[in-house]
């Protein structure tokens, strides 16, 4: 599961909480593997702008399911910052935490500025990526890592570590949709998480490269990939394309550089879009996630098996109908239930 939290037109930032909290926990009931958050800033309809708040809240109302980042996005943040909180996370939740790590700003320039201050590096941050990785890495670890500082702050090595006494760590993945990624993913042998609900372009190519320049490392020894696929799930395809269009909606505003909006209603009035956005809408409406449950377990079946993956991501995109109560996403929450189902069968 990868979670946006969405904020509808109906909703304050409270509620849009609460109803992932709610799905969250219908996951956990399911038997899902893990349900991820993503960080995003400044956007009328996400809500998921701090992964390890989250990932606190979530962990606590559920049992068994891994929780995760789906990600961190590591230019915006000090490596030790994330080391700490997400070392914290694991220690209080043994073997449930995952960090998800991305390169991408997750928002726009303005915001970026904003979010990263004065400490803000620019190109640096994309530069120096690869090197920030190995910083979390380290640092989480139960030994820590000796930083080498001027004679007159220490005498001798410093040890710095995230965490006391840490007895484990989270497991660490790469997230991309560029072959950038695919390519450090290997190089520095760390599972590999594909944004193939973003776009859908180059999924193929991305993994294929990563498989074929693996390098084992003690983090891995072999490929380990899945990709994430956007899912509306309802009885019958129609009412599943009806639910999934706002969120389209917002996604072909996105891409053609307009303002995004809190998430709409079935039933709010319908946004006047180009042509050319209008298109974007209805292929993303014709996608195989969307639809009644044998089609869209079908779909995600021969997905994973064309593309090789261990496992898929899914990422429930259902808006909701007006009088649904504010705190709550019944229709997210039927997707998942009507999906399992299905793929059980």
């Amino acid at each position: 599961m990868l979670d946006l939290v969405p904020v509808r037109t109906d909703q304050a930032t409270g509620d849009a909480v609460r109803a992932s909290v709610d799905l969250a926990r219908t996951a956990d009931r399911l038997g899902f593997e893990r349900y991820w958050v993503a960080e995003h800033h400044n956007m009328p309809s996400v809500a998921a702008t701090s992964p390890p708040v989250l990932i606190a809240m979530l962990a606590a109302a559920t049992e068994r399911i891994r929780l995760g980042s789906g990600g961190v996005m590591l230019p915006n943040h000090a490596p030790l910052a994330v080391a700490e909180q997400f070392a914290l996370l694991e220690a209080a939740y043994p073997g449930r935490i995952d960090l998800g790590i991305g390169r991408a700003p997750g928002s726009d320039p303005v915001t970026s500025v904003a979010l990263r201050g004065a400490a803000g590096r620019g190109d640096d941050d994309v530069r120096l990526f690869p090197q920030y990785l190995d910083d979390v890495v380290a640092l989480m670890g139960t030994q820590g890592v000796k930083v080498p500082v001027p004679q007159s702050l220490s005498r001798g090595p410093y040890v710095l570590k995230a965490t006391p006494a840490a007895a484990g760590v989270p497991r660490l993945w790469l997230l991309g949709s560029s072959m950038y990624s695919a390519q450090l993913a290997a190089e520095k042998g760390l599972p590999y998480v594909f944004a193939h609900h973003f776009s859908g372009h180059g999924t193929r190519e991305a993994l294929a490269f990563y498989r074929e320049n693996f390098q084992a490392s003690d983090l891995l020894d072999r490929p380990s990939t899945f990709l994430t696929a956007n899912v509306a799930v309802a009885p019958t395809a129609e009412e599943a394309r009806d639910l999934a269009r706002p969120n389209a909606v917002n996604m072909a505003r996105l891409r053609g550089g307009l303002p995004m909006h809190p998430l709409a209603l079935v039933e709010d009035p319908v946004d006047d879009l180009p042509p050319q956005l209008e298109a974007i809408v209805a292929s993303s409406l014709r996608q195989g996630g969307v639809g009644d449950p044998g089609s869209v377990a079908a779909h995600l079946t021969e997905l994973a098996t064309e593309l090789d993956v261990d496992e898929v991501m899914l990422h429930p995109i259902a808006s909701e109908h007006v009088g649904v109560g504010a705190g709550e996403a019944p229709a997210r929450v039927r997707s998942l239930e009507l999906l399992a189902e299905a793929l059980a069968s």
